[in-house]
């Protein structure tokens, strides 16, 4: 698991023991936590808003929908990697291929919005 999936687990250990009221507050302590305030790590976008995006969904246990994020793609990515890990788990395994399927031929490099996901699922913190 990388830094982003750890920051996810951290970030809904802070809303299911109420130290955060809402996923964004979650997230930025959990990366403070892990990167440090106001470093690139922190402040990098791709995993926040696939974190937030499946927050938004009502995707992740014990966590209530609502508006977290405008990002759109990162959401959607994140979604599309849910569908496809309950259709295949073994996609759990590659993070890389797991992004090749999602992009479905698109060609953009990965930015760790699947480690959060592949954390979340393995940690059993997927609604499914």
């Amino acid at each position: 698991m990388g830094k982003y999936g750890q920051a996810a687990l951290t970030a809904v250990n802070f809303l299911h023991s109420s130290i955060s009221n809402s996923p964004l507050d979650a997230w930025e302590k959990a990366t403070k936590e892990i990167f440090g305030d106001g470093s690139w790590g922190q402040i990098k976008g791709c995993p926040r808003s696939t974190f937030l995006g499946l927050c938004e969904e009502g995707l992740i246990k014990g966590v209530i929908s609502g508006e977290y994020t405008k990002s759109k793609k990162n959401k959607g990515y994140g979604i599309k990697a849910i569908e496809l890990i309950s259709k295949n788990p073994s996609l759990l395994k590659s993070t890389d291929i797991l992004w090749e399927l999602v992009l479905d031929g698109k060609n953009i490099s990965h930015n760790s919005q699947m480690d959060v996901v592949t954390s979340l699922w393995l940690n059993n913190l997927i609604e499914k």
